[in-house]
């Protein structure tokens, strides 16, 4: 027998709003309950999925969000593209089942007269959610998808080429400067800021960029809301500012879309590049983001890097000229590209490179995966100053020689 439907009266985006906003503190109690209580989340992906629902929230209760009216879709879509870097299917799933537990929930035990007008709206937005996000990550056709891929990595590897050369001849923080100036012509952006961090104090403040008084203004603490997003130590494509970031900073800066790349070596965080086109709004691709975070990554291993001799408390010290030509070997450089960049001969560069075998006894050779860099094999014979060796061997390390196999 079939069930009888039941009809239920339509409600507007205003009057979900309304409903939000009037028993927020409840659906808030209610998300922290649910989240705590769902069993196949692991805590690293329950911070992700948390700091979703957080932001979720927010954003329906945020001042004036009632306004929008007809577009509400598309402030939707700014919320989703501002997360999407940092998701996967799983975030996206669990996101969407708690906060409509948490809604359900909060109507149950409100005794709502419009239960299932509020419901039906909130599946109306999830299905836009979920269109929406299998459209910007949904699959393409293989061959097409291959050809693309193999385009984009080409692409990327080139653009990385033009940063790791320009990095190899750069001495420290004095030609940071220069570095994001260089960044913004490499990467097709207007306008590059970076914003040093301090752990200790969690404080931000503007060190480089155009219009240097305005950068330097910049300062203050990460607030537990921004930190949710930025602690993730991945790039963050913001369409909509203002939920992140001081009206009065948008105003000075005449921000729209800006994506945040973390810098970052070794679990350390040293501040943040903001990319942006000085106002204009733009969109993204996952594949773009994926270049900005190992330019992140590079920019990190740059600032971790000393200017001068390289001293690891060991018996052995290199020439400026020899710490070059390991930074060049851990960035996957063979003999012949090393010394075209460095203008050097082949000969040279080989000379350079057996000068450490009166320090071993030995000799080394490197092989390079092509994509994957720092993958080496250090093959050595015979097994002779054993101290030595490890002294080497923790200069290695300290170049990000990852895989050592012996013989």
């Amino acid at each position: 027998m079939a069930h009888p439907f039941h009809a239920y009266e339509e409600i507007t985006f205003q009057q979900f709003i309304l409903f939000i906003k009037s028993h927020n503190k409840r659906i808030e109690e209610n998300i922290n309950i649910h989240l705590n209580l769902e069993p196949f989340i692991l805590e690293p992906e329950r911070k992700m999925i948390q700091t979703l629902l957080e932001s979720f929230l927010l954003f329906l209760s945020a001042p004036n969000i009632e306004d929008v009216k007809d577009r509400y879709e598309e402030h939707m879509d700014t919320w989703l593209q501002s997360y999407l870097p940092l998701l996967n299917d799983k975030h996206f799933s669990m996101f969407r089942l708690i906060f409509e537990k948490s809604i359900v929930t909060s109507l149950v035990n409100l005794k709502h007269a419009q239960t299932l007008s509020i419901l039906m709206f909130l599946l109306s937005i999830f299905s836009h959610l979920i269109h929406s996000y299998n459209k910007w990550t949904g699959d393409e056709p293989e061959q097409h998808h291959k050809t693309k891929q193999e385009h984009t990595e080409l692409k990327r590897l080139q653009l990385l080429d033009q940063l790791d050369e320009l990095l190899i001849i750069s001495a420290g923080f004095k030609d940071f400067a220069f570095i994001l100036k260089k960044c913004e012509e490499f990467f097709n952006y207007k306008r590059c800021v970076f914003y040093a961090y301090i752990p200790w104090s969690n404080q931000f403040y503007g060190t480089i960029g155009s219009e240097l008084p305005k950068v330097q203004s910049m300062r203050g603490h990460i607030s537990s809301k921004q930190s949710m997003v930025f602690n993730s130590k991945k790039p963050v494509f913001i369409k909509n500012p203002h939920i992140y970031i001081k009206e009065e900073h948008i105003q000075l800066f005449n921000l729209s879309t800006v994506i945040f790349v973390p810098i970052v070596h070794d679990k350390q965080v040293f501040g943040w590049l903001t990319f942006d086109q000085l106002g204009e709004e733009f969109d993204y691709s996952m594949d773009e983001m994926t270049l900005l975070e190992q330019v992140g990554k590079r920019l990190g291993l740059y600032l971790s890097r000393k200017d001068d001799e390289v001293s690891i408390g060991t018996d052995i010290q290199l020439t400026e000229r020899e710490a070059m030509i390991l930074n060049l070997l851990a960035e996957g450089y063979n003999n012949k590209k090393m010394a075209e960049l460095l203008q050097l001969s082949e000969h040279t560069i080989r000379d350079y490179v057996r000068s450490q075998e009166p320090y071993t006894g030995s000799r080394l050779w490197f092989s390079v995966r092509p994509i994957e860099v720092n993958y080496y094999r250090i093959y050595k014979e015979p097994k002779k100053d054993r101290k030595i060796f490890f002294d080497l061997f923790k200069i290695f390390k300290k170049y990000h020689f990852i895989y050592l196999h012996f013989f």
